[in-house]
């Protein structure tokens, strides 16, 4: 690293384009892919590195491999691995809650080392709703140690985890820049860190399987016999939702004539409407702008007084037991389901009513649950976050079809085929073969894993539609965005700048101390912002910082990846916890007590690791 190296134009210019994404990222006043984009663009006009390389990030290794890895996962899950997976655990288990736990942690983590985190998150969810249905063991003890070793697991290969997926492209933009005289930094090859997580991976199951009832003791008395998400006592319990199905029918004198469907629940005491029979056409789910006539019949759920006086006061002629309604409301084809708001979600910060899910899907939104509040009047004005759940009723091939949009995650057990069955060995051969690929040839990363995705394409395990369903473009537009804000960092001197000037006051520190500071570092920042948005920043300066100390630059380069996926002290820093925060019901001082322990026990193996594989 030059020496004595002074704080120029540019050098600013790039700190403070830091800034202000750590900022956006932090405050979320702005979509995350729209900063990164806006940044690029910054970049881009300033020139700040050369404009025939500031798109290189959207052909980069990091982001094709990950839009394969992301299909591939698709492929897996639409076949019904997973599924098999479950019936799997079950059978190992025995019934023994320890080796349950032990059984979905293993099985997660190791998952997660060829599968991305919070893909699996999602797709284990109804697995572990099933296994807690069947055989009674609180959802809150599984959830959490679930979560937590899918992301002690992505540590275990270059394939799942974004920072991880990013560190050769950011390794080969450092290796453009080094000081003359510096030695090339060495890439990783897809099992090279293999070594440090399973140490990691290890220590996750371990910590779970000794402490996971004290850690969450959960209540030994609840019956779970049958799953959560479709007995009655759970649903009245939770929110409030309880009560009877009954058909009314609208008389001649009844003040609803005329009236639309939204204006009708709005009205005081009214029931949940979740059907409607107009002339020859019945459906749930009726959408809110749906007209009620003379002669119409409501689908209503609630209590049996609340209904009878609705009615009385409506003129309305009630009938508990169904007739028109009764096939629509056999538990084999329609019920109520939960489900959950991934942070990618289109759902985010869209109201309930907006979403028209009556109309596009015929499903109804009962509840949303939030933390420990749960609403149910005037539920259509809600607006929505990520982590929500929500409570849904309709058919059950309405809820799989709307599922697919990865809009929300099922997490209800319910009656469903696998879509493809037939596919299940193209998927896997497919799968295998791309991790052969990348482990036994030469091949590139993204060339390897992208053999995969197109095989599975190619033996009709996916469609086309299905697989650009299944990508996250707005990780892979922010990945994309945010590797030019990296090569910046070092084109300008900015990464060096700082390395020089936090050995001015570390310098005299031994390597371990400084490797501490750095994975410290880079955890907290990972807290607040995204853990690829981390990497970016702090990956050229650990470099740099590692070159000016006489330390090895592999060693703080991945240090900074593997730390910045150490997010288990807050559910908004990792989406993969996220995504289990509420249906596990969990609050605050659950992360904290179960994730600060776990944060200092990886933190101590993975330096140690570390160090002894690459000494």
């Amino acid at each position: 690293m030059n020496s004595g190296l002074v704080l120029s134009h540019d050098m600013m210019l790039v700190l403070g384009l830091v800034v202000f994404t750590t900022l956006m990222l932090v405050l979320e006043w702005v979509r995350a892919d729209v900063v990164a984009l806006l940044v690029v663009v910054v970049i881009g006009i300033t020139r700040l590195i050369p404009v025939e390389q500031l798109f290189d990030g959207f052909a980069g290794n990091a982001v094709i491999s990950l839009i394969a890895v992301m299909i591939m996962g698709a492929g897996l899950d639409r076949t019904g691995v997973l599924n098999k997976a479950a019936s799997f655990i079950l059978r190992l288990a025995g019934g023994m809650e320890t080796r349950l736990g032990l059984l979905i942690n293993a099985m997660a983590g190791t998952l997660s080392s060829v599968i991305q985190s919070q893909a699996l998150a999602a797709l284990f969810l109804p697995i572990a709703s099933r296994v807690s249905a069947r055989t009674g063991v609180p959802l809150s003890r599984l959830l959490l140690p679930m979560a937590f070793c899918i992301l002690c697991g992505t540590n275990m290969t270059l394939i799942s985890n974004s920072p991880l997926i990013l560190l050769n492209d950011l390794i080969a933009s450092a290796n453009r820049n080094l000081p003359p005289g510096a030695q090339t930094i060495e890439p990783f090859s897809l099992f090279a860190i293999t070594p440090i997580g399973i140490p990691l991976l290890l220590t996750g199951l371990a910590y779970f399987a000794l402490f996971t009832r004290k850690l969450l003791p959960g209540d030994d008395d609840d019956d779970q016999s049958v799953t959560p998400g479709r007995t009655e006592t759970y649903f009245a319990e939770t929110y409030g939702i309880d009560g009877e199905v009954s058909e009314l029918t609208v008389t001649t004198e009844s003040p609803l004539v005329g009236m639309s469907i939204a204006e009708a629940e709005a009205l005081r005491g009214a029931p949940l409407i979740l059907a409607i029979k107009n002339g020859d056409e019945t459906r749930l789910a009726p959408p809110a702008d749906t007209m009620i006539w003379v002669g119409t019949v409501l689908g209503t759920l609630g209590k049996r007084e609340q209904v009878n006086e609705f009615a009385n006061l409506n003129l309305l002629r009630a009938q508990s037991r169904l007739s028109v309604f009764r096939d629509m409301f056999n538990p084999n084809r329609a019920g109520i389901a939960e489900a959950v708001v991934p942070p990618n979600s289109r759902f985010v910060k869209q109201a309930v009513g907006d979403l028209r899910l009556r109309k596009r899907f015929g499903i109804s939104v009962l509840a949303v649950y939030r933390g420990d509040a749960v609403f149910r009047e005037d539920v259509r004005k809600t607006a929505l976050r990520a982590g929500d759940t929500l409570v849904l009723h309709g058919f059950w091939r309405d809820l799989t079809l709307a599922a697919e949009e990865r809009d929300f995650v099922v997490v209800t057990d319910y009656p469903k085929e696998d879509h493809r069955p037939s596919k299940i060995w193209h998927a896997v051969t497919f799968f295998a073969l791309a991790m052969s690929l990348g482990l036994f040839t030469d091949m590139k990363l993204s060339v390897a894993m992208m053999t995969g995705a197109v095989g599975m394409l190619l033996a009709g395990v996916l469609n086309i539609d299905e697989a650009y369903a299944a990508v996250n473009w707005k990780t892979i537009f922010v990945m994309a965005c945010l590797i030019p804000l990296g090569a910046a960092m070092d084109s300008t001197g900015a990464a060096a700048w700082l390395a020089q000037e936090l050995i001015a006051h570390t310098g005299h520190m031994p390597q371990w101390i400084l490797q501490t500071c750095v994975a410290i570092l880079a955890l907290l920042f990972s807290q607040v912002i995204s853990h690829v948005g981390t990497a970016v920043m702090m990956v050229p300066m650990a470099i740099n910082l590692a070159l000016a100390s006489g330390g090895n630059p592999s060693v703080y380069a991945l240090i900074v990846a593997m730390s910045v996926s150490n997010t288990f002290l807050i559910p908004g820093a990792s989406p993969t916890i996220l995504v289990v925060a509420g249906p596990g019901g969990y609050r605050q001082k659950d992360f904290l007590r179960v994730g600060l322990p776990l944060t200092v026990l990886m933190l101590v193996v993975m330096l140690v690791a570390v160090n002894l594989l690459f000494r």
